[in-house]
């Protein structure tokens, strides 16, 4: 059955694409190579999250609150440490703190 499928298939491939490669049939006529511009393509800006309605609203609410969260917890370390209160955050602005 198998090959009976595969016989089908490759005698439509043959119908309906052309030969390819050095053993293409001579009845084929060459196409004439055109030199035609090169079309170029638009610049398309590039789209956040929220300029599109694609995004549900509350997920670009979630992420707001999620990084007000970290804005406000580098904060209050910034705040305790003037103090002289280490609570030791891992990083800080993107780089790695240790405790010294």
């Amino acid at each position: 059955m198998l090959h009976l499928i595969a016989g089908i298939f490759e005698l439509l491939l043959r119908l309906l694409l052309p030969a390819a490669g050095r053993h293409r049939s001579a009845e084929t006529v060459p196409r004439p190579t055109v030199d035609l511009p090169t079309a170029r393509l638009p610049r398309v800006p590039v789209l956040r999250g929220e300029d599109i309605g694609l995004v549900r609203p509350y997920l670009v609410a979630h992420e707001r609150r999620q990084e007000e969260r970290r804005r406000r917890a580098r904060r209050r370390v910034l705040v305790l440490a003037t103090y002289g209160i280490d609570i030791s955050p891992r990083r800080m602005h993107g780089a790695e703190v240790t405790a010294g």
